[in-house]
């Protein structure tokens, strides 16, 4: 059995809420399950509703794991959750280690554009430059980067790409008011509404994670990933234990479970979500790690210091535009 050893005093059941998708689900939480004999309660939302329902419920905490996020969008929410260092944590890459104490990286999901190629044409979508082309007014599914944590990581990489480094430069704000008017006022409910309404047919083109838009590749659903010119995010999902939780012990074992090399080996060679352990292997459908460019100067710990700053000047630059 992987993991720290139980108390007795906890019941084998545990709670986490999850804005994860339903196959990187399905390929930890039977498995965690089977291994350990602790139930597994899951409650499936997007990251700012789980985040909300954390933080409503920090006086009598119902949930004992947050699977959503990571540093950067969670540090301002620091204090809903307990430190926590898996001994699986000398395992992971250099660069995805917990080096806070409470964020545990997981898994990473790059930042990509998702692209109906139905109804592209002829159009040349392979940059940040491209989406404001007047061509794709009205056409640019894009989440709230206030509530939802792809958009914000979304957001993140269009600034950093196109600010070459610098996403508080004014050439980053002015190419942001430029994507905002295209948006034309229409900004998605939630990120599943990203991926499917381009899927659907209802946009030519998204900014969301690789995870759901390569399994729409998969699926055969008529679109394709793209990896900006100006680079992507390579930005680990964490896992956290949520302060005063019931059942700490078999949450340890959770985030031990996942950060294992069977699980990551799993991941990695089955789902379109990267591993972070050193070594882990990875599906020849999935681009390799050095064939896509990230984008320059990326700093996760300023950037999670500075969030409250960008969504700002989002919402911003969003009322600006009516």
């Amino acid at each position: 059995m992987i993991g720290v050893k139980g108390s007795k005093a906890e019941s084998k059941v545990l709670t986490v809420y999850t804005a994860r998708s339903e196959s990187l689900n399905n390929a930890v939480i039977p498995g965690f399950e089977k291994e350990t004999g602790i139930k597994v309660n899951i409650v499936v939302a997007g990251t700012g509703e789980v985040v909300k329902r954390v933080n409503s419920e920090k006086a009598n905490p119902l949930g004992d794991v947050l699977w959503a996020g990571s540093e950067a969008m969670l540090a301002s929410s620091k204090d809903l959750f307990m430190d926590y260092v898996s001994p699986e944590n000398a395992n992971m890459m250099d660069d995805f280690k917990n080096t806070t104490g409470t964020f545990t990286p997981a898994f990473s999901d790059p930042t990509v554009m998702i692209v109906n190629t139905n109804l592209k044409g002829n159009m040349k979508i392979d940059s940040f430059a491209d989406l404001i082309n007047p061509e794709l007014k009205g056409k640019i599914a894009f989440g709230d980067p206030v509530n939802s944590s792809s958009a914000f990581q979304s957001l993140v990489a269009m600034l950093y790409g196109v600010g070459n480094g610098d996403p508080f430069s004014t050439e980053a704000w002015s190419y942001m008011d430029k994507f905002i008017a295209n948006l034309n006022g229409k900004m998605a409910n939630s990120s599943s509404q990203v991926y499917k309404g381009v899927a659907g047919g209802e946009y030519v083109v998204g900014l969301t994670w690789e995870d759901p838009a390569a399994n729409l590749v998969k699926s055969g659903a008529p679109v394709a990933v793209v990896f900006p010119k100006e680079g992507a995010l390579y930005a680990p999902q964490s896992v956290q234990i949520i302060k005063n939780c019931k059942n700490p012990e078999n949450a340890k074992k959770f985030i031990d479970y996942m950060l294992s090399e069977k699980v990551q080996n799993y991941v990695g060679e089955n789902l379109t979500v990267r591993p972070l352990r050193k070594g882990a292997k990875l599906a020849s459908y999935m681009t390799p790690a050095d064939q896509i460019k990230l984008v320059p100067k990326y700093n996760e710990k300023w950037v999670a210091e500075n969030k409250a700053k960008f969504t700002k000047m989002f919402s911003e630059h969003m009322e600006k535009s009516m």
